[in-house]
C-alpha cells in the first residue's frame, strides 16, 4: 500500500442513544501505510463498508475503553476479519487492561457460530485468531509502531470507568489525537499538545440537564462538554478540533449553537462530525 498523509474518517459519530443517522463511536485513521480502527461501536461494519474498507484491511483495532457503546460491534469486526482473511493472520487489538477478557468473552459468545463455519468450510485453519495487546496506561510512557506510524498512548479520565486511554497517531510530521470519553486531565493535555487534529467526544450539559431522566443526567460529570473540549484544544495548541459522539444527539439546525460554544474558547477550525465524513489535518502556517 502506498504511503499517504494522515486522514481521519468519522465512521460513527453517535452515542449510546440510538440514532437513525449516526452509528456508534468508531473512527478510521489512514496514516502512512496503516489503517487503524479506533473503537468499534454500533454499526461499525456498515460504516467501514461505506468508507470502502473491511476488517481484513485493518492493521489494528485501538480501543479507548471498554464501555459497551465503544465495543458493541467488536464481535462483528472479529468474525468478518476471520471470514474474509485468506491468510489466517491474527487481528491485532490494542486496548487498556481488561481488553483480553473482553476478547475472550466475544470469542466464547461466537463458539457456536465458529463451530458451524469450521464444519462447513474445510479451508479454515482454525477459529478466529486475535492478538491482544494490553497497554500500560499509568504514566503515558506506552508507545508503539504499526507499519510506518508512531502511536503514543496517554491515560484519560472517565472514572469510574478505568483505565481509559487516548491515542496520538503520527506519520511524516503530521499527527492526530483521538480521545474517547473523558473529562479534561493532564494526560489529555499531553496527548493533544501541538497535534494537527484533535477528535473529542462532547456533550451539552445545558441540554442534558433538561432531559427528564436521572440516568442520562448522570453523564455530565464524566464527559467533556463542548466548551471543555475547546479549552483543551486551545490549551494544547491544536490545529483543528473535531467534535463527535454528541449527547444529546445533534439535531439539524442546531449546528451553529454547538459551534459557537466551542468558538468562544478556541479560535482554530471547528468541525462537527457526521458519519463518513473524512477530515485531513489542515496545513499549519
Amino acid at each position: 500500500m502506498r504511503s499517504m498523509a494522515i486522514s481521519v474518517t468519522l465512521l460513527g459519530t453517535g452515542s449510546p442513544i440510538p440514532d437513525a443517522n449516526r452509528a456508534g463511536p468508531s473512527t478510521l485513521v489512514a496514516a502512512g501505510s496503516a489503517r487503524l480502527l479506533v473503537d468499534a461501536g454500533r454499526g461499525v461494519l456498515m460504516r467501514l463498508a461505506g468508507a470502502g474498507a473491511f476488517p481484513v484491511m485493518l492493521d489494528a483495532v485501538l480501543l479507548t475503553h471498554l464501555h459497551s457503546d465503544h465495543i458493541t460491534d467488536l464481535n462483528d469486526v472479529i468474525t468478518t476479519h476471520w471470514v474474509m482473511s485468506l491468510t489466517g493472520a491474527p487481528l491485532q487489538v490494542y486496548g487498556p487492561p481488561g481488553t483480553q477478557a473482553v476478547v475472550d468473552g466475544v470469542q466464547a459468545m461466537l463458539t457456536a457460530d465458529v463451530g458451524y463455519r469450521l464444519a462447513h468450510h474445510d479451508d479454515f485453519a482454525g477459529p478466529p485468531a486475535v492478538e491482544v495487546h494490553e497497554l500500560d496506561v499509568r504514566d503515558g510512557s506506552e508507545r508503539f509502531r504499526i507499519a510506518d506510524v508512531d502511536i503514543v498512548v496517554q491515560p484519560t479520565d472517565h472514572r469510574p470507568v478505568e483505565p481509559t486511554v487516548g491515542y496520538r497517531i503520527s506519520h511524516d510530521g503530521r499527527s492526530v489525537a483521538i480521545a474517547g470519553d473523558t473529562v479534561p486531565c493532564a494526560g489529555l493535555d499531553q496527548l493533544c499538545a501541538g497535534v494537527d487534529l484533535y477528535v473529542q467526544t462532547v456533550i451539552r450539559p445545558d441540554l442534558v440537564r433538561l432531559l427528564p431522566n436521572r440516568r442520562i443526567q448522570d453523564i455530565v460529570d464524566y464527559h467533556s462538554s463542548v466548551e471543555q473540549a475547546a479549552q483543551t484544544a486551545a490549551r494544547a495548541g491544536v490545529g483543528t478540533l473535531v467534535c463527535t459522539h454528541f449527547v444529546p444527539p445533534l439535531v439539524a439546525g442546531q449546528e451553529e449553537a454547538w459551534r459557537a460554544l466551542a468558538a468562544a474558547h478556541f479560535d482554530g477550525a471547528i468541525i462537527l462530525a457526521e458519519d463518513l465524513m473524512t477530515v485531513e489535518p489542515a496545513p499549519r502556517g
